[in-house]
């Protein structure tokens, strides 16, 4: 991976606008100092050597407008964008758009991208588009899903915006609903599971999600939209925003998705990669909603991917 250091640094002084303002300092710094370890980032703000208004603070701050950060001199890696976009994303960030105003993005997400970067994960849809997209002052997630999932992934560009759209989440105010291939013949027609769900970690450090009393509220409605030899097509609208959510409704079910190496059967898995289809089959098809400025009712749709597409046409599989 090709990486080069900035020429020397120099004390910067930010004043903090609308884009910017109720952020916390911390994730603040991190978005702008890109490349530089967080403990190092905290470090320097226990140290005084970041201020705000010329005066010491703490890392959960919340800036508001016209306040000036002082970031003291520090060299920031820099990565290409040949090396920090693969070809394919950057070809699915360009041409996945499927909504674009002033306030917000919603893309067609490609599976096999996290939405951002992370423990093993050196970039991903959101620091994508961040570097394709330098013009843009705010670029943030609104929520998230799967790396294995595809579809509808809202991202703002304005604060104003991601606080908004944020409180729709919150509120249930944001309807979404996904094409899932569940293994093996579902019977019922409809059916609303209530299971709550507790985040946990597995003997190999892998996370996990489990329905525990314990956990928290999570609602996912089923509708059965074909049923096949083999399997049964879905629709699954969340009520929640749980991690994991669909999968593990669905495992719990006794029909886990099908390409689901968490959660599904891995016999049925190997049945399915074995010609070719290799992916989960886990699609955020559509996202309906109020814009939040305009309050138009949107209801935006995404394409199911060819090869999900093609699976279903294939009887000898099914």
């Amino acid at each position: 991976m090709s990486i080069e250091e900035t020429q020397k640094p120099q004390v910067i002084y930010v004043e903090i606008t609308e884009d910017n303002c109720d952020q916390r300092l911390d994730n603040f710094l991190i978005a702008r100092l890109k490349g530089v370890p967080k403990s190092r980032i905290y470090r320097l703000v226990r140290k005084g050597e970041v201020r705000v208004n010329k005066g010491r603070i703490d890392v959960k701050y919340r800036l508001e407008a016209g306040d000036i950060v002082r970031i003291p001199p520090i060299r920031v890696a820099e990565r290409t964008e040949e090396s920090f976009v693969p070809q394919g994303l950057q070809a699915a960030l360009t041409n996945g758009i499927l909504f674009e105003d002033d306030g917000f993005i919603i893309l067609n997400k490609p599976a096999g991208f996290a939405v951002h970067g992370g423990t093993g994960v050196s970039s991903g849809i959101i620091e994508g588009l961040r570097l394709l997209r330098p013009e843009a002052r705010f670029l943030e997630l609104v929520h998230r899903l799967d790396k294995d999932t595809s579809g509808c992934l809202l991202i703002a560009k304005k604060r104003s915006a991601l606080r908004l759209l944020q409180a729709l989440f919150r509120n249930s105010e944001i309807q979404k609903t996904y094409k899932a291939l569940l293994s093996g013949e579902w019977a019922r027609k409809k059916l609303i599971v209530t299971a709550p769900l507790l985040k946990n970690v597995s003997q190999g450090g892998e996370r996990i999600v489990v329905i525990s009393s314990a956990g928290k509220a999570a609602e996912t409605l089923f509708r059965r939209v074909q049923l096949y030899r083999n399997a049964t097509l879905v629709e699954a609208s969340p009520k929640t925003g749980r991690t994991h959510q669909i999968r593990v409704h669905a495992a719990s079910l006794g029909h886990p998705i099908v390409g689901d190496d968490r959660y599904g059967v891995d016999e049925v898995n190997k049945v399915f990669k074995n010609k070719g289809y290799k992916r989960m089959f886990l699609h955020a098809e559509t996202l309906t909603f109020k814009h939040p400025v305009t309050e138009e009712l949107m209801r935006v749709t995404a394409p199911l991917p060819t090869q999900l597409a093609q699976l279903l046409n294939h009887e000898e599989i099914l």
